[in-house]
């Protein structure tokens, strides 16, 4: 078939056309034949000249969107502080009166540059920190990330950790995206690397006193599966296995306690977890089990000095908050201290010298809940904090310090820049620290939070259930379906997409679009509950949740259908196919970025990365016929119907090891194959070649992707 341009585009070109080589798969008594499996291997050149061959059609067809490109990318540019500096943070190294050393650490950016210049200054008290006005005097840079991204066409940092005496620096880069890391250590003292070099890393990474490093390494699986020992200058051939987890639904994470006297050890699947611990003093001690795993019981510990916090769900849907003595080894020595409490859901503990902040959940936003703490470590007092906004996100970044009375919050809405405070643990008082500045646009001025307005709006999914939606929008809009609008869904893992400001979102808003969040079940905007009810046999209420989303937003004069476009990614990219088989006629254009479109045929594969650890979200349709007929019914890739779908740009990245860029190849052939698509409506496939899941790297990089993306849905969305 022939695929044209998008509405301003001057020539038709012909598409690609992917090979059929069928392969055939039987489960449960059925054969599915699969024409485009074969687009899998990246070390075939087949595959490759494939996806070159998308790419430069992707670019012919956009490439009226050249201008329309560049002034989005220039926007992003003119109201983004390109030289600014991060709010430095306070971190002691011993106690100064016995020889120890205090620094501000911070990250700042530097115009023309992609990358963040990590540095520390002396610090003579925690109340007085650097002013850059004042040219960061004893300024040190431990990593600047631009100098160790020459020659590589993608970079990012993973492990970045000071020892505690501060002369030590671990840290540990990936260059291609695939998200094995290697793990370097750098002397402070002399600004030397030392010999000590260790490949094929994972994220975690904690020293154990001054000599010693604990760090994870992945499986073949890209599970993180096993914690091994590093002591300073010894061979990494020599590297002691510490935890070994053989059951792979399991995830191994690794952190240490405030006070640096322990190292947590966590083996997590979806649904259950189980903590060890072991003593920073004593790098070789074998680690204790907190408390042994049990299935479908979740928890989380915290060392709170002479005991441990222990958030679980055992017999508490949204969780509740125990202690337990600093030797715990069963939940029957668990205290509670913070009841279950059904729709409020707790998410995470810090502990102080005499404060426990808890970071919540209650009716769709985020919450901290500050809980003082007596002589004798024993829990008082509960309080809130306020803030005065309809909708916003607000979540702790705590503080290093054990003996902390402030800390520090990051606040963001629709409306109001990413902001962060101190928070008094003491008075409930709130200091603004900094507020990401908006620079003036050259043709729209001084970016004014009066003139967006905010608003939440429930609507009634197909089965009754009330589902949240927040939408941000110009001042003054009628509510006569006019305006073009971007839905944007998730609804997986039990992670929310909450309210929060966007620069780049900014483009949108200035061209009359409405910009919506659909939080759909599968999310974790309403609790545990609101999960449970979107994943597994529960699915489907995602999909049908977004739907409702999208048609209310049309019946209330939001928007009207021929120009509402939704987006989303990865298990959000699921989202999007699946509303495209689902109600094709409620979208203009849909951009799904690196989406999980071939749910089944990865889930159904063991072998592939991720895929054991994914059956306590999705089922297990190897084993379970109810389970696969379920995801057949529903997954992207299997339901591509002889119907006109909306124009579709599907996005994804070669070395991407959590979605593999088979599933939007795949998905793109068989709709070009199949769909009855519309002149104006394209099908259109973009992957880059060095990078991973996150997309590219570098700032500017990021903001070019994004100027694409955005380029595109305006051009379909018909907007000006």
């Amino acid at each position: 078939m022939t695929s044209t341009p998008g509405p301003h585009a001057a020539e038709s070109l012909t598409p690609p056309v992917a090979d059929r080589r069928p392969i055939e798969r039987t489960h449960h008594g059925d054969t599915v034949i699969d024409e485009y499996e074969w687009l899998r291997d990246k070390s075939d050149p087949d595959v490759i000249a494939h996806l070159e061959a998308e790419n430069a059609f992707t670019e012919q067809q956009t490439a009226h969107l050249a201008d329309l490109r560049e002034d989005l990318y220039q926007s992003i540019a003119a109201r983004t502080r390109q030289t600014d500096l991060s709010v430095p943070t306070y971190l002691s190294h011993g106690d100064p009166a016995d020889g120890g050393v205090a620094y501000w650490y911070y990250s700042r950016t530097v115009e023309g540059q992609e990358y963040a210049i990590h540095c520390r200054v002396p610090a003579t008290d925690p109340t007085t920190p650097p002013d850059p006005e004042g040219g960061l005097p004893g300024e040190q840079v431990l990593l600047d990330g631009n100098v160790e991204a020459e020659g590589h066409e993608f970079f990012s940092i993973g492990a970045f950790a000071v020892s505690p005496d501060g002369t030590r620096l671990a840290f540990s880069t990936d260059t291609d995206g695939g998200e094995r890391y290697t793990l370097m250590i750098k002397d402070l003292t002399t600004g030397e690397r030392l010999p000590d070099t260790i490949a094929d890393t994972s994220y975690g990474v904690v020293w154990a006193g001054n000599d010693h490093l604990f760090f994870t390494r992945n499986d073949e699986a890209w599970r993180p599966y096993e914690v091994l020992r590093h002591r300073i200058g010894t061979e990494a051939d020599n590297d002691e296995r510490v935890l070994h987890e053989p059951d792979e639904r399991f995830w191994v994470h690794l952190t240490d306690s405030r006070d640096e006297r322990w190292i947590l050890i966590a083996t997590g699947s979806k649904t259950s977890a189980e903590w060890h611990i072991l003593p920073t003093a004593d790098p070789y001690a074998t680690p204790r089990v907190i408390a042994p795993r049990r299935d479908d019981v979740d928890y989380n510990v915290e060392v709170a000095g002479d005991r441990l916090l222990i958030l679980h769900n055992h017999d508490a849907v949204d969780f509740e908050l125990a202690e337990a003595p600093l030797d715990a080894t069963s939940p029957d020595q668990w205290r509670t201290v913070l009841p279950h409490r059904p729709g409020i859901r707790l998410i995470d503990v810090d502990a102080y010298a005499g404060h426990v902040v808890v970071s919540l959940r209650r009716d769709g936003l985020t919450a901290v809940h500050v809980i003082d703490r007596s002589g004798d470590g024993s829990l008082g007092e509960g309080r809130d904090v306020d803030f005065d906004e309809p909708l916003y996100t607000v979540s702790s970044g705590g503080n290093p310090e054990w003996e902390a009375r402030t800390v520090r919050l990051s606040f963001s809405s629709l409306v109001t820049p990413d902001s962060v405070y101190d928070l008094d643990l003491d008075t409930g008082g709130l200091t603004l620290l900094k507020r990401t500045p908006v620079l003036d646009h050259p043709t729209h001025g001084a970016y004014d939070p009066t003139q967006l307005v905010q608003v939440r709006e429930w609507v009634t999914a197909a089965d009754g259930t009330q589902v949240p939606v927040s939408i941000v929008h110009r001042a003054g809009l009628q509510l006569d379906g006019s305006a073009p609008a971007v839905l944007y869904g998730y609804g997986s893992y039990e992670l929310p997409t909450d309210p929060r400001f966007s620069i780049s979102r900014l483009s949108y808003l200035d061209r009359g679009f409405v910009f919506a969040i659909a939080h759909v079940r599968g999310g974790g905007e309403l609790g545990r509950t609101w999960y449970d009810d979107g994943k597994m046999l529960a699915k489907k209420n995602t999909f049908t949740d977004f739907v409702a989303v999208a048609e209310h937003l049309v019946e209330r004069g939001w928007t009207s259908a021929d120009r509402l476009g939704a987006m989303g990614g990865s298990a959000g990219g699921l989202l999007m196919g699946a509303v495209a088989n689902l109600a094709p006629d409620r979208f203009a254009a849909i951009h799904a970025a690196v989406p999980f479109v071939d749910a089944l045929t990865t889930i159904l594969d063991p072998e592939l990365p991720l895929t054991v650890t994914e059956w306590e979200e999705w089922g297990n349709p190897l084993e379970d016929p109810e389970v696969y007929a379920y995801m057949k019914s529903y997954t992207p890739y299997e339901n591509v119907a002889e119907v006109a779908y909306p124009a579709i740009l599907a996005t994804t990245s070669l070395n991407d090891t959590r979605v593999f860029f088979t599933e939007p190849a795949k998905w793109v052939a068989r709709l070009r194959a199949t769909a009855q698509q519309p002149a104006d409506r394209p099908i259109l496939l973009k992957t880059e070649m060095v990078a991973g899941h996150g997309g590219v790297s570098g700032r500017y990089q990021g903001w070019r992707e994004v100027a694409f993306e955005q380029a595109w849905l305006i051009d379909q969305l018909s907007a000006d």
